[in-house]
């Protein structure tokens, strides 16, 4: 299989993998729907997980290591300085795709929040570099950051943070000149602009409610082993006892549905009805894209949203609540969907990435020693292997977000009708899982 040139279709780059076959898709849906039912017939008739108040508790020396405060600030110095670096790129780099900001923003910063958030947890908290300046600055005003102009409504709730996962994905998916500097020195100035300045009305809660990245890595966090008890306590747990803990708020359903919905269209966008649909309409590829990116997220937000309400009616159960209370069970679902359209992406692109990021400024420079490295694609020539592990993620976030949804449901649906009110939501599960299968196959 050969690898393409960059090509600003993703950001940078594109899928680099072929289709998957149609009989791994079918197969894949057929096994989504079977394990449904056997989660549904065979498991646990009352809950399970105990969310944040459960966990083993770490060392005590790793907890002391972790809490220290030069540790804490360790990590924020490397965040800021991370961040420092890859802004000379932005700001005086070439604009060319050799430039490492492309890559870095749209490889290791948004696909790369995943795999860092299940390895060590929330830690984007402590490395988010805006997080870190406002510190500073709280520090140099002596000002505690929490303490902001105004107090952030509590019906605002995740809502800024979706609409700014909606901004970033139309910049990676649908901006005209997407992949130029002068496209992302101008949303990266509004995001610094607005992430600020929320800091400064609201205080820091403003970032865990308004930060788009900070609030996904947070989300994709609570698949990881690692998350505090209730008492503080540093622990480890089962992913789906994490997975538990998140609490409903205003915005949660809004910002799953444009996780969701933006991955959806991302691989739709790469297939080929689409491409040559759009090709031959007179309206513009940018109002398309964003018309179709509106349209998928909005797909998601209704049918969970409707499947949730009458999950509510079936069971007899208060109907205004659901959609939050079970919104944490499509994360496992958003997960599969990006390991299975953005894992090639990540592999080949990130390593580029890394190899330009020794050059900032084009000028030849070799700081890190990697720019005369080559991409390793060797992952190209196991198109096999790479099918089975979209359909294998695809299909594990499913059932992840299944079980999650039926212990959840047996928490709080009566126990005579508790089968009855989980169906709605099954039934759009499978929906999505088939629909992400389809879309593999379809690229």
């Amino acid at each position: 299989m050969n690898t393409p040139l960059l090509l600003p279709l993703h950001g940078i780059g594109g899928r680099q993998d072929l289709p998957i076959p149609f009989g791994l898709a079918v197969g894949g849906a057929a096994v989504a729907v079977a394990v449904s039912f056997v989660v549904l017939g065979l498991a646990w008739r009352s809950p399970k997980y105990r969310g944040n108040a459960s966990g083993k508790p770490l060392p005590a020396a790793i907890t002391r290591t972790v809490d220290a405060v030069w540790f804490r600030w360790v990590v924020r110095l490397v965040g800021l300085a991370i961040f420092v670096y890859a802004m000379v790129s932005l700001m005086f780099g070439v604009d060319r795709l050799t430039n490492p900001i492309f890559g870095f923003i749209y490889i290791l910063v948004w696909v790369g929040l995943v795999p860092i958030s299940l390895v060590f947890g929330p830690v984007w908290r402590t490395l988010n570099p805006l997080r870190t300046i406002h510190l500073l600055l709280c520090k140099a005003l002596r000002q505690p950051p929490s303490k902001g102009v105004l107090e952030l409504p509590a019906w605002a709730g995740l809502w800024p943070a979706a609409l700014g996962i909606f901004a970033f994905t139309w910049l990676e998916l649908v901006a005209p000149d997407r992949a130029t500097i002068p496209v992302l020195q101008a949303w990266i100035a509004l995001y610094v602009v607005i992430t600020m300045f929320g800091a400064i009305l609201f205080g820091d809660r403003w970032f865990s409610t308004g930060d788009p990245f900070e609030v996904y890595a947070t989300l994709m966090s609570r698949l990881s082993p690692w998350g505090r008890r209730t008492d503080g306590s540093l622990v480890v747990r089962r992913p789906l006892e994490n997975l538990d803990g998140l609490k409903p708020q205003p915005g949660l359903v809004g910002m799953v549905a444009a996780l969701l919905g933006s991955t959806a269209y991302d691989g739709f966008s790469n297939s080929s009805a689409w491409i040559g649909w759009a090709q031959n309409q007179d309206i513009s590829m940018t109002w398309l894209g964003t018309g179709a990116l509106i349209v998928f997220i909005l797909f998601v937000l209704v049918t969970y949203s409707s499947a949730t309400l009458l999950a509510g009616r079936l069971s007899d159960s208060s109907r205004k609540a659901l959609p939050g209370l079970f919104a944490h069970s499509v994360v496992p679902i958003a997960f599969g969907y990006v390991v299975a359209h953005y894992l090639t992406l990540f592999i080949l692109e990130g390593q580029r990435t890394l190899i330009y990021l020794s050059d900032p400024l084009s000028n030849g420079a070799n700081i890190f020693g990697t720019g005369l490295l080559a991409v390793n694609t060797g992952i190209t020539n196991h198109s096999t292997t790479i099918a089975v592990i979209q359909v294998v993620a695809v299909v594990c976030g499913h059932l992840l977000g299944v079980t999650s949804a039926h212990d959840r449901a047996v928490a709080l649906f009566p126990r005579t009708k508790a089968l009855a009110g989980q169906l709605p939501l099954l039934v759009v599960m499978v929906g999505y899982t088939c629909a992400g299968l389809l879309l593999l196959f379809s690229s």
